[in-house]
C-alpha cells in the first residue's frame, strides 16, 4: 500500500475512533488533510468512497447513523472501539518474547505531535474527542537511552546532530552525524549515518551518547544512499566480541532472549529434585554489567547469575532498590 494512502487511511481510522459521536462527511473532509486538499467535490467522493471500502476489506467496521434520533440530520460515520480492537489471543513462550521486545519499542509518543494536531481539528469542527478509543491504535516508541527522542527526530526529518560520545571508557568527544536509521540489535539500540568528521559510515551505541544531543540546520540536509542496509551496517560496525562473559542459570521456558544470545553449557534435567533441577545454565558475553544487570531483573527469579560477581552484585543492588522504594 503506498505510503500517501496509508497516512490517510491511518487519519480516517484516527478520525473516527475517537469521536463519541457520528462525524458528517464535511467535518471529515476538514479534518483529514488529504480530503482537504482535493480540488472538486467529485474528487473528495471518489476518495471516500474507496477509502471507506478499503476499511471495510480490512475488517474495520464503520457505523453510520446520526446525532439526532428525532431529525433527519445529515449521516455520520464512526468506528467502535470494541469492533476495532483485537481479541483475546494466546501465544507461547517464544512469541511472548518477541512481543515483549515490540511493546519495549511502542512506548514512546514520537508520533503523538500529528495525532495531536488531527484531534485539535476534530475538536475545532465541533466532534467531542474520546482520547482512550486511541489506545488500540496508538503508535509509541521507547527505549531507555534520552539520545533516542530526539535521534529518532533527526532521522525522520534528514537533519545533521551533534553529540558527545565516549566510546569503550575512553575520553567523551564531540561528534557530528547525518543519522540514516535507528536499529536494536543484541538489545542494544544504535544509530547509523555518515560521520563528518571522518567523512564515513560509523555506527554510534545510544547508551554511550550523553545528554545533549542538538538537531543541526535545516530539514532535508542531507540524502540517506540508495540501497543502504542498517542492520547490516551496524553487524558490521559494532563492537564485534563482548569483552566479558557471565554465567547464568535460566528457569525452562524462560528469558528466550538471553537463551539465543548465548551459548547453553547445560540444559539441566530435573536431578536436583524438584523445579531446583530444571536449571538452563548459560554462558552469554557482555560489555556492560549495569545494562545486563537491568535486563536480568525484568525476568525476575526465573534468572539468577552465577558469575561474575559484580554483574551478580549489581542485581542484588537493582532488587534492593526497587524493595526499599516499595517498602517505603
Amino acid at each position: 500500500m503506498a505510503a500517501p494512502r496509508t497516512e490517510r487511511l491511518l487519519n480516517l481510522v484516527i478520525c473516527l475512533l475517537a469521536s463519541r459521536r457520528y462525524v458528517t462527511k464535511e467535518q471529515i473532509r476538514q479534518v483529514v488533510p488529504q480530503y482537504a486538499d482535493c480540488a472538486t467535490d467529485e474528487a473528495f467522493e471518489r476518495m471516500f468512497e474507496r477509502d471507506k471500502d478499503d476499511l471495510r476489506e480490512m475488517g474495520i467496521a464503520l457505523q453510520t447513523g446520526s446525532n439526532d434520533v428525532l431529525f433527519d440530520d445529515e449521516v455520520g460515520y464512526r468506528i467502535p472501539k470494541d469492533a476495532y480492537a483485537l481479541p483475546e489471543i494466546s501465544f507461547d513462550a517464544e512469541e511472548v518474547a518477541v512481543l515483549g521486545l515490540a511493546a519495549r519499542m511502542w512506548q514512546h509518543a514520537t508520533l503523538a505531535g500529528a495525532t495531536s494536531r488531527a484531534l485539535r481539528k476534530l475538536e475545532s469542527v465541533g466532534v467531542e474527542i474520546d482520547l482512550d478509543a486511541l489506545s488500540v491504535v496508538e503508535p509509541r516508541v521507547d527505549a531507555a537511552e534520552a539520545a533516542f527522542g530526539p535521534l529518532w527526530r533527526a532521522v525522520h526529518d534528514r537533519r545533521r546532530t551533534t553529540f558527545t560520545y565516549s566510546r569503550g571508557g575512553g575520553s567523551p568527544a564531540e561528534r557530528h552525524l547525518e543519522p540514516w536509521g535507528l536499529v536494536s540489535w543484541h538489545g542494544r539500540w544504535y544509530v547509523v549515518g555518515n560521520d563528518l568528521d571522518r567523512d564515513d559510515t560509523r555506527c554510534f551505541r545510544l547508551s554511550r551518547i550523553h545528554d545533549d544531543v542538538k538537531l543541526v540546520g535545516p530539514q532535508d540536509s542531507f540524502t540517506v544512499p540508495e540501497g543502504i542496509d542498517i542492520t547490516e551496517s551496524v553487524e558490521m560496525l559494532a563492537q564485534p566480541a563482548p569483552s566479558r562473559e557471565a554465567h547464568l542459570r535460566i528457569r525452562p521456558g524462560s528469558a528466550v532472549p538471553l537463551r539465543r544470545r548465548g551459548t547453553v553449557l547445560d540444559e539441566g534435567d530435573g536431578s536436583g529434585g524438584g523445579e531446583d533441577g530444571d536449571w538452563t545454565q548459560v554462558s552469554i558475553g557482555f560489555d556492560d554489567a549495569e545494562q545486563l544487570a537491568a535486563e536480568i531483573c525484568g525476568y525476575g527469579p526465573r534468572v539468577v547469575v552465577d558469575e561474575p560477581d559484580d554483574l551478580r552484585d549489581a542485581v542484588v543492588r537493582r532488587v534492593r532498590s526497587v524493595l526499599e522504594a516499595v517498602s517505603a
